[in-house]
């Protein structure tokens, strides 16, 4: 029965995260500790893992709709890609309640930051290629290695400062899935040697992210409307944030 409000959770999360490109990892790592299953050695590596295994899938829909940046995304996500083990090693040295501290202020902060997105217009002009690389860089490494410390792939990061670049949202969205991909599954690599696995759990969580994301990435390339998925975003985020806030405290 466990495993059942699990996958559904999981699921649900993966719909929605797909839509922003962002994977699911807030969502997986508290629901996984609500579970009952170590924050360290299952909840941030299956974490890590379901989030690079959903924006993986739902790049899919996004790249058949021609709406992921590769050139653009590529200097972020090879930046992510080396600094998310460098943050997995560090998380070994972190306390478990520090840790979700952590994840509870980066969860607010990218909230927050959403609800002024939401009431934007979508941007008509975008950076050139050359500003975006080279910020990309550096946002790139900070979120792969905050991805990989708290187990969230770092996307909360990586979709505001697209936008800001002037990305529309569902160009943001894929960009990040493609960035994401690279700093959760490089994560997941730093973080497998401390994780112990429960097989019958990630089986079933997989097949759960498997359909969500594929639906999610369809829905959101398709028929959704960017200020109504920023502003649903935004609302689950601080809900999260409050929880692990009050959890951790």
């Amino acid at each position: 029965m466990l495993y059942t409000i699990v996958a559904i959770i999981i699921f649900a999360a993966s719909f929605l995260f797909a839509m922003l490109g962002l994977g699911g990892g807030m969502i997986y790592v508290p629901v996984l500790k609500w579970a009952g299953f170590s924050v360290k050695e299952v909840a941030i590596p299956l974490g890590l893992l379901l989030n690079g295994l959903n924006t993986l899938l739902a790049l899919i829909p996004y790249a058949r709709k021609k709406l992921v940046d590769w050139k653009g995304g590529l200097a972020m996500a090879l930046a992510a890609l080396i600094f998310a083990p460098i943050g997995a090693y560090t998380a070994k040295y972190v306390p478990v309640n520090t840790l979700l501290i952590l994840f509870a202020i980066a969860v607010l902060g990218a909230a927050v930051r959403m609800v002024f997105f939401a009431k934007n217009p979508e941007p008509e002009e975008m950076m050139n290629i050359k500003k975006r690389s080279i910020i990309g860089g550096g946002v790139g490494a900070f979120a792969g290695f905050a991805g990989g410390l708290l187990g969230i792939g770092g996307g909360f990061i990586i979709a505001p400062i697209l936008m800001w670049m002037g990305y529309k949202t569902k160009e943001a969205a894929a960009t990040t899935a493609f960035v994401v991909t690279f700093s959760s599954f490089s994560g997941y690599l730093g973080h497998m040697a401390e994780g112990h696995f429960n097989w019958t759990l990630t089986i079933v969580v997989v097949i759960a992210v498997i359909i969500g994301s594929q639906l999610g990435g369809s829905f959101m390339s398709g028929k959704a409307k960017p200020k109504w998925v920023k502003s649903l975003y935004a609302a689950v985020l601080f809900a999260i944030a409050i929880k692990l806030f009050i959890g951790a405290l």
